[in-house]
């Protein structure tokens, strides 16, 4: 017979008053992601920034610290980063449409952001928080520059229909093919239609089973 489980309210009380406890004593980001420029370290874990991002932390600007200086924390902007600038020609930004900021930090200059994301010229459809917005690469569209920013004309992409069948492949379809007396004209490639098509159609087939 299994043991009845003791009901024990006073140490469901305590339990929770613990977890309320460290999650109200939990640095804020502000606390968090707070760095001195000078030693480059966090002043919370003492770790510190790698070299490489000395120069950027220094001259480029977190989102939150361009954001404070604009009316409504920068809603209806349009903010980029250098590393999307120098990586891809394609447009890659945020439109902003909700922000939360910290109002304990310091120039109020951390928080959270939302946003419709661009990327490599496709938009997504649904809004989404920004991530990375403690990093030192946002950039601040102008408004006068936005709409030719924003302008991009996408290529059509090369589609590839056939491919090459891998070595042993070839050579087993080479040799069931002189097997039968079949003229080796051309080199047997694969497909590419056929084998998108085929589970689609084995999924269909499936669908239509005999009722029972």
């Amino acid at each position: 017979m299994a043991r009845k489980k003791l009901q024990r309210p006073i140490a469901a009380m305590a339990k929770k008053i613990r977890e309320y406890r460290a999650l109200k004593n939990r640095p804020r980001e502000s606390q968090r992601f707070a760095l001195d420029y000078e030693t480059m370290r966090r002043p919370l874990t003492q770790k510190r920034l790698p070299v490489r991002a000395w120069e950027d932390a220094r001259s480029e600007n977190r989102l939150f610290a361009l954001l404070c200086r604009l009316p409504h924390f920068g809603v209806g902007r349009t903010v980029t980063r250098k590393s999307w600038l120098w990586a891809h020609d394609e447009p890659c930004y945020w439109v902003i449409t909700k922000v939360k900021a910290d109002y304990t930090a310091e120039n109020m200059d951390h928080g959270r952001a939302w946003g419709y994301l661009t990327f490599r010229g496709k938009t997504e459809e649904e809004v989404r928080e920004i991530d990375k917005v403690m990093y030192h690469d946002w950039r601040m569209v102008p408004k006068h520059e936005e709409e030719a920013f924003k302008k991009f004309t996408p290529v059509p992409e090369e589609t590839i229909r056939y491919l090459p069948y891998p070595p042993l492949l070839r050579a087993m379809i080479l040799a069931q093919w002189q097997k039968e007396g079949k003229p080796i004209t051309e080199e047997p490639m694969i497909d590419l239609e056929k084998v998108m098509a085929s589970p689609r159609q084995g999924a269909k087939k499936k669908a239509r089973g005999t009722p029972v």
